[in-house]
């Protein structure tokens, strides 16, 4: 049996996880309707890299401390969980921004790097990488680089896809208090999803 297909269930889990709302989705969707998809994509690849590093890292060692120091992961959760609340408040009462306007600042790669450190939703991933699709066999390293690998390609592609999304929002909604109403919609899930991440 090939590599490849020994680890289509896993490749099925990284979508799912890739896909599926989340704090990373959220905020990747609201920069590009604020900024565009270009301006977007640094953070897209920023918040890949650093969730397949960390798929890796869980597998080979330092992610095992999380396992038998819960209280540790707990802390984490809790410091993502204040942060994602104070970005939701940012987006919450922030004003409208035309494509066609000043942007400020986007949300950068180094920043949305950053954010999977603290992020409940990919620690969680992560671990369930770990517990459920670890390699038991002679090419551990050579599975973990594979499962990391595919995580990337999977995850650049959904994230891409919601930071598409997010450009056309300005289709949908073309007033200024209709794009207010959606960014804070947006806050509102983003700090759902925070503290759903948490309490799991």
């Amino acid at each position: 049996m090939s590599l490849l297909t020994q680890q289509l269930p896993f490749l099925f889990f990284a979508f799912v996880a890739s896909i599926t709302p989340g704090p990373t989705n959220i905020l990747i969707l609201t920069n590009s309707q604020r900024y565009g998809t270009r301006a977007t994509l640094p953070a897209v690849v920023g918040a890949c890299l650093a969730s397949s590093a960390i798929v890796l890292m869980c597998g080979v060692g330092p992610g095992e401390a999380l396992r038998h120091a819960p209280w540790l992961a707990r802390l984490m959760a809790l410091a993502g969980a204040l942060w994602l609340t104070w970005m939701s408040w940012q987006l919450f009462r922030a004003p409208a921004v035309s494509l066609s306007g000043e942007a400020s600042k986007p949300f950068s790669a180094g920043a949305a790097a950053a954010l999977q450190l603290i992020n409940p939703k990919t620690w969680m991933m992560a671990m369930a990488v770990v517990t459920v699709f670890a390699p038991h066999n002679s090419r551990v390293l050579t599975t973990l680089s594979f499962q990391a690998l595919g995580f990337l390609v999977i995850s650049l592609l959904c994230l891409a896809a919601w930071a598409w999304l997010g450009s056309g929002v300005h289709q949908v909604f073309r007033s200024p208090a209709s794009l207010v109403r959606f960014q804070r919609l947006m806050a509102l899930w983003l700090l759902a999803c925070a503290w759903m991440g948490f309490f799991n």
